[in-house]
């Protein structure tokens, strides 16, 4: 696979640097180098990008003030991924806030420049293999598919993978869910996953036939419930509330119990 490119820096020494390192880099592909990120947006309007390194301190346009732009402009999150050069750490909250895949910190080196790359690579292998639709084959039994079912969640500048077996429960915090897994085989409990998304955007991707929002800040396992009580749901030493939003569902569900 080989990923198109692009280079934005007003900087002329430090957009040199990122062109001579993609060219360098066998499955990247320099498709352009803009000394703005108003002409950069341009560009991706018109062709087809899969990564962008991108300056964050420029005039006109910020690279952060572009990213916002693409993100609201991408359906689906399809837009290309972007990664931030910068000479100021201070930034890299505000990367993360706009999904940036990584942030490369002046003055890098090709090391760095290439294990950033290589991120971008497994990226977007991983979110290839995950929309490709599987070959057409007889249904499995039930217990096979289970161990397919997986959720995608951005940790950090990765994409990580959680069975969905695994999941608990998850609760929301503001700008981020924390997904809490159950123990391992031998008994270890799993730390839970911080993922900066909102419950809402993660229960749109989860199947509702096993997973329930009843709370603001809830969504449970179905599967994981060990005690109902009229307000409440027990997940091994946890007890959920259950809102009055959520409760005509909840109660359907319930009925199915009895």
């Amino acid at each position: 696979m080989v990923l198109n490119c692009i280079a934005v820096d007003d900087e002329p020494l430090a957009l040199g640097l990122v062109a001579a390192f993609i060219d360098k880099t066998p499955f990247l592909k320099l498709t352009g180098r803009y000394s703005s990120a108003v002409e950069a947006l341009q560009a991706i309007q018109q062709q087809a990008v899969d990564v962008i390194f991108l300056d964050i301190q420029m005039p006109d346009l910020t690279g952060i003030e572009l990213a916002r732009v693409i993100e609201r402009a991408s359906a689906g999150g399809r837009g290309p991924r972007i990664i931030f050069t910068t000479a100021f750490n201070q930034f890299a909250v505000d990367g993360y806030k706009v999904d940036a895949l990584d942030y490369l910190l002046k003055p890098f080196n090709y090391e760095e420049f290439l294990r950033a790359a290589t991120k971008a690579l497994n990226y977007t292998e991983l979110v290839h293999r995950a929309n490709t639709p599987a070959p057409l084959t007889p249904p499995a039994p039930e217990t096979e598919r289970k161990a397919e079912d997986y959720l995608f969640l951005k940790v950090e500048y990765q994409l990580v993978r959680v069975a969905l077996d695994d999941v608990l429960y998850i609760e929301g915090l503001k700008d981020y869910v924390k997904v809490h897994l159950k123990q391992d085989r031998d008994g270890g409990t799993h730390k839970p996953i911080l993922s900066l998304t909102s419950l809402k955007a993660l229960e749109e991707k989860l199947p509702s036939t096993r997973f329930m929002r009843v709370h603001r800040s809830f969504i449970v396992a179905l599967d994981k419930i060990e005690a109902i009580t009229r307000n409440s749901i027990q997940i091994g030493s946890v007890t959920i509330p259950v809102s009055d939003q959520y409760k005509e569902q909840f109660n359907q569900f319930v009925s199915k119990w009895i």
